[in-house]
């Protein structure tokens, strides 16, 4: 509740559940004064209507009434809520594509990587097979496959040491 200072210099925006029905006393922060101030009758307060609005109002009423019927209006608040609703749910569409977009990028990620894994070892398989005749055409290629080979052991013999 807005009460205003007697000096009218002050207004002051009071809970009205701190005046009881009898009154009390009020001290303005402005000027210092001390006033008693009881509840008046929210009825016989005059309304101050804007006019602006009042007429605005008016002129909407006005043209809704010729462009719609009374059912049309009542119809358009469910039309407005229909659309929301469907707005939401399309949200919700795309949000759950992202999510599942996200998880199709992983499950891809995995597959081409257990490719890259069997694709190295059919390579380390062909290298084994053809071990005599690369040598022959590379002399230096011995020592690298022996090395490839013993690295191999190895990381086996940490992948047991794991489990």
């Amino acid at each position: 509740m807005i009460i205003e200072c007697p000096c009218k210099k002050k207004k002051f925006n009071i809970d009205i559940n701190l005046i009881p029905a009898e009154g009390r006393n009020l001290q303005c922060g402005s000027c210092d004064r001390i006033w008693f101030y009881k509840k008046e009758d929210p009825i016989l307060e005059p309304q101050q209507i804007n006019e602006d609005i009042a007429t605005k109002e008016n002129e909407e009423s006005e043209s809704s009434n010729d462009d719609k019927s009374n059912d049309q209006k009542i119809k358009q608040p469910i039309k407005e809520n229909k659309k929301l609703k469907s707005e939401l749910s399309a949200i919700k569409k795309t949000e759950s594509k992202t999510e599942l977009d996200k998880q199709t990028q992983n499950s891809k990620f995995f597959s081409y990587l257990i490719v890259f894994i069997i694709s190295l070892g059919a390579l380390i398989i062909l290298l084994d097979t053809l071990k005599s005749p690369l040598i022959n055409i590379f002399p230096g290629l011995e020592v690298l496959l022996f090395n490839l080979y013993e690295t191999l052991k190895d990381i086996k013999l940490f992948i047991i040491d794991l489990s």
